[in-house]
């Protein structure tokens, strides 16, 4: 599989950070200078980015430049962080499948995240919807289980690329449905969307914020989510798990320093974070744009890893999809 095709979809602890760095830390604090987004500028992470260095900057005591280091579905950023010096002047945000689901599909990972970075915050979440077209005759998720079952030529479904956690929401729907479905890649969520509406697919998994501009205006209908509890974005619209599928696949944006980072310094660079992050305006800005402020310690962002980790993994290798690298 072309690395270029992999992840192209997959396109917030503690307060109160003293302004001055303790000893034995001052040469890190002084070091920050930039965060490297590794996706296109524009998007809601790189939005969510230049939020956080702007409220960071003064606490920290240092100017901060969100840099955009594209290429290989994010890879070309990680490996920039990952060989930088543990000094502080380079951070990385990213997605957290990029994190976990990279090392598990590649034949040879280029990166151990657990060794090879140092966790500091959960940043914010985002949603996945499961989303029909106007010509099905189904109220609900449970509803359009029954229309698959009833037409078992007419399953296949759009993710924003292969290898994302939409493309693996599908193969899990598949089992636990036990239903056969054909998964159609397409590049973002743009053309799934033109094409439910058009026919062409039944039904398309991708990021709510994408889908609900087109579920508003009836072009298509969002009959569940994937997040532990409804979305404040569709609070009308059921959970998987309400509908009694055993899967909460949201995802999510995680801060990381280079492995040799200085332990303290990650605590009060997530502080600075998390504090941006609790203000009403920052997070108004997000979530007009679909993105939930969150805001851990580096423990928060440590669990959630692992336990996307151990949830995905076996899925994952269940399908036997891997990326040449």
């Amino acid at each position: 599989m072309d690395r270029r095709k992999f992840m192209a979809g997959c396109m917030a602890g503690s307060l109160g950070l003293p302004l001055l760095a303790q000893a034995g830390e001052a040469e890190a604090q002084a070091g920050l200078s930039k965060i490297i987004f590794p996706f296109a500028a524009g998007a809601g992470g790189d939005t969510l980015c230049r939020l956080i260095a702007q409220e960071m900057a003064p606490v920290l005591q240092r100017t901060i430049v969100v840099e955009n280091r594209t290429g290989g579905d994010g890879l070309i950023g990680i490996k920039a962080v990952k060989g930088a010096s543990p000094d502080g002047s380079m951070v990385l945000v990213t997605t957290g499948p990029t994190m976990y689901l990279l090392p598990m599909v590649e034949t040879a990972p280029s990166f151990d995240t657990a060794k090879d970075f140092l966790p500091v915050s959960l940043l914010a979440r985002f949603e996945f919807a499961v989303v029909i077209g106007p010509g099905i005759d189904a109220a609900d998720f449970n509803g359009f289980v029954a229309w698959l079952k009833a037409h078992p030529d007419k399953t296949s479904f759009g993710v924003p690329s292969n290898g994302t956690i939409p493309h693996f929401m599908g193969s899990k729907l598949e089992k636990d449905l036990g239903i056969p479905l054909t998964r159609v890649p397409y590049r973002g969520s743009a053309p799934i969307l033109n094409d439910i509406i058009g026919g062409h697919i039944s039904f398309g998994i991708t990021t709510l914020a994408d889908a609900l501009p087109q579920h508003r205006a009836k072009g298509v209908k969002i009959v569940a989510v994937s997040s532990a509890e409804r979305s404040p974005f569709a609070p009308d619209v059921p959970t998987l798990k309400e509908s009694g599928i055993d899967l909460v696949a949201d995802a999510w944006y995680g801060m990381w320093l280079p492995a040799g980072s200085p332990p303290e310094f990650a605590s009060k660079l997530g502080a600075a974070a998390s504090a941006a992050l609790a203000k009403p305006e920052v997070k108004e800005k997000l979530t007009a744009i679909g993105l939930i402020p969150v805001g851990s310690n580096t423990d928060g962002l440590s669990k959630e890893l692992a336990a996307n980790t151990a949830f995905w993994q076996p899925i994952v290798k269940a399908t036997g999809y891997k990326i040449e690298n």
